[in-house]
């Protein structure tokens, strides 16, 4: 089972952007997809966007045309590149591997 751990989460100020990482303890390449979740606190867990083998995307509603997941499968690595952030971004960011176990999560936080 492949384990992650998130990094570069923070505090930004609205219209800012910011790129949080996820690398795999294991081999990515024959991952079917890695996706990137995010929770706010008293809500459900919901799909930001996801990638799968071939670097197909899906993105959910409210993030598209603004994040970006992207995946290195030399590195293990996944990304999600985000901007013109907004205060409703703010929150808890998982990343999984189809299959996989999720990660602490990063805190997010878009405030002025």
């Amino acid at each position: 089972q492949v384990q992650v751990v998130e990094s570069g989460g923070g505090l930004v100020q609205p219209g800012s952007s910011l790129r949080l990482s996820c690398v795999a303890s294991g081999s990515i390449n024959s991952v079917a997809s890695m996706a990137w979740y995010r929770q706010e606190p008293g809500r459900q867990r919901e799909m930001v966007a996801l990638i799968t083998q071939t670097g197909g995307t899906n993105y959910a509603a409210s993030v598209t045309g603004r994040f970006t997941i992207a995946r290195d499968n030399a590195k293990n690595m996944v990304y999600l590149h985000m901007r013109d952030l907004e205060p409703g971004d703010t929150a808890f960011y998982y990343c999984i591997s189809e299959g996989g176990s999720w990660g602490a999560g990063p805190q997010v936080t878009v405030s002025s």
